[in-house]
């Protein structure tokens, strides 16, 4: 072959090797900008009066037909059982665990929820990933490993009380038949078509009465079992 041949032979290859490569690139491609993560806040803001953050939640909730998701916070800690009674009529997305002990902080952990199960089951086994998470961080040192020592210990039962808020997809009537609910204490919804990467959650928690503050973390840790 020719040296003239050859560099016909590696332009046509080089041609094809590039429309190759673009037709990949367009297949895949991205159809739009990927929204940034935890750009869309539920929750008070931090030190926020409460009862300001109850007066401008219902404001929140869609218009009409619109469904969006929507952080519901609960008055108190649920089991998962309570939980799915306090949101029925709409979809259960992600679930915010936290043991609450008295006057120990304790982690928010939050678990996205399998589709295509019962809501019970489905909060169940959001419960056992987080008992899990909770298992991991106790091999901390001090502390913080005895804090999350005691949550492990707690998460494994079943019927732990350990469920705070959840973030659940709904229409306007649905998530106002869970906001006047009497479990429920605050429904903040986020736009319509926001992504749930787009959420960042910072629930009301059951214990914060006058502001979002942070709670006290002078209490004995209880012993894990």
């Amino acid at each position: 072959m020719s040296t003239r041949s050859r560099v016909v032979v590696l332009a046509a290859c080089a041609v094809v090797a590039l429309l190759v490569a673009w037709f990949a690139g367009s297949r895949h491609a991205p159809s739009g900008p990927v929204p940034a993560a935890g750009t869309v806040r539920l929750g008070p803001e931090a030190g926020e009066e409460v009862a300001a953050y109850l007066a401008r939640v219902p404001a929140t909730l869609p218009a009409g037909g619109d469904h969006a998701p929507a952080l519901v916070q609960l008055s108190a800690a649920a089991t998962p059982a309570e939980a799915v009674a306090a949101v029925a009529g709409t979809t259960p997305l992600t679930a915010v665990f936290r043991v609450v002990l008295p006057r120990v902080q304790t982690a928010l952990r939050f678990e996205d929820l399998e589709t295509g199960m019962p809501p019970v089951t489905a909060l169940d086994n959001g419960r056992a990933r987080a008992q899990q998470a909770a298992a991991t961080d106790a091999r901390l040192p001090g502390r913080p490993g005895g804090v999350a020592a005691a949550e492990a210990a707690a998460l494994e039962r079943s019927d732990c009380p350990c469920l705070v808020a959840l973030v659940v997809d709904g229409d306007r009537a649905g998530l106002g038949a869970v906001a006047a609910r009497p479990a429920v204490r605050a429904v903040e919804a986020a736009p319509p078509g926001t992504a749930g990467r787009e959420l960042a959650l910072a629930p009301l928690l059951p214990e914060q009465t006058v502001r979002a503050d942070p709670l006290p973390d002078d209490g004995p840790v209880p012993a894990a079992p």
